[in-house]
């Protein structure tokens, strides 16, 4: 789906105080951006979209820091839009390529990856454009703390069969994953994207995978 163009979004964007502007010069100190109080835990979403999902966990978990990353400047504008909602600090959202995203953060900095509804990138031949791929795995592995692991939900199971696959091909730890996320155990504490609210008021099952490094 083609994305509709926003008159003046990239503007908004480099004037906006929630907005980084230069990610490269934060490489290997993020937790500075955010101050020794939330300097404990760094957990970022790619392919955030509108961002309701990630600003509902800042909210919930005020002593986390969050980046919400989107490649998109017409997307990442409605996210911004609804920042100044959020009372607490600890959220910032970054325009960019996650195919890049080793330049901007370095080995072991990040303890969390949400994944939610990625693009399936249905034809073969873009497999390694999903963000769940071999290619991909790889990237985030660098970046990943000891203990860090990827949260993955997506309505397409044919991208989650897929993500299974890639992650033992990768030798990841499947620490556990279901196909009905909202008739299983790991719906407890579960905050919804705009697009798992959608799918599943349809009837269309959630599925869910936590990976971790080997």
């Amino acid at each position: 789906m083609r994305l509709r163009n926003v008159p003046g979004s990239r503007e908004f964007i480099e004037n906006c105080e929630y907005a980084i502007k230069d990610p490269e010069s934060h490489y290997g100190n993020w937790r500075e951006l955010f101050g020794k109080d939330l300097a404990s835990k760094l957990h970022i979403e790619i392919g955030m979209g509108k961002g309701k999902f990630i600003r509902e966990l800042a909210a919930a978990n005020p002593d986390i820091s969050y980046i919400g990353i989107e490649k998109f400047s017409s997307v990442l504008i409605r996210a911004l839009e609804k920042r100044p909602e959020l009372e607490s600090d600890n959220l910032y959202f970054l325009r960019f390529d996650a195919e890049n995203i080793t330049s901007i953060f370095s080995d072991g900095e990040i303890d969390r990856i949400y994944l939610n509804f990625s693009d399936p990138w249905p034809k073969d031949r873009h497999a390694k454009r999903r963000l769940t791929s071999v290619q991909f795995l790889e990237r985030y592995k660098s970046i990943l703390s000891k203990n860090g692991e990827i949260m993955f939900k997506t309505d397409n199971r044919t991208l989650f069969d897929f993500s299974l696959e890639q992650a033992r091909i990768s030798k990841w730890h499947i620490q556990e994953f279901t196909y009905d996320l909202h008739n299983s155990q790991m719906n407890e504490n579960n905050i919804m994207t705009e697009y798992e609210e959608r799918f599943s008021s349809m009837g269309i099952p959630i599925c869910k995978m936590i990976i971790k490094p080997a």
